[in-house]
């Protein structure tokens, strides 16, 4: 088995946040009225928060080894769960191109912050005690974009 480096843990968070962004500007532009729009708006500038945040921390990156039954348990599956976030270039035209309108961008997206916070809520063990408010912060704006999403969905 290959090695995981910690600093692997924001790499990639940095990435789900861009592939975040991207998806919201995307989104944006199917969006029909102001309020989706503005919404789908709001929630890319947020990932943008957030990965400035991953950079910053990821800057600061120190090693830690977490408890594991064998060398290296932890971060396999870390890195298995995350490749169903990091999307490749053909991965997000794939995925974007299945995205007609905005019911579709509400759904896609709900299912996109509940797999962040997921990830999130997994590496606060890696990080140093320091940066876990750091990461607790970021997994209460999750779970507001989420509820915003939910709520926007009821609204339709």
């Amino acid at each position: 088995m290959d090695t995981f480096r910690v600093s692997e843990v924001f790499e990639i968070a940095i990435k789900i946040e861009e592939n975040g962004e991207k998806f919201y500007r995307h989104a944006a532009t199917l969006a029909e009225n102001t309020s989706a729009r503005d919404m789908f708006t709001y929630l890319a500038e947020e990932e943008i928060k957030h990965k400035r945040t991953f950079e910053g921390m990821l800057s600061k990156v120190q090693e830690y080894q977490p408890p594991e039954s064998y060398p290296g348990e932890y971060f396999a599956y870390l890195r298995a769960y995350a490749e169903g976030l990091i999307f490749s270039p053909e991965k997000i035209r794939t995925e974007f191109a299945r995205v007609k309108n905005v019911t579709d961008a509400i759904d896609f997206a709900i299912q996109r912050e509940i797999e962040s916070i997921l990830y999130y809520i997994e590496t606060k063990q890696l990080v140093p005690a320091s940066q876990r408010d750091d990461i607790d912060r970021i997994i209460e704006e999750e779970r507001r974009h989420y509820l915003k999403l939910v709520d926007a969905k009821k609204a339709m």
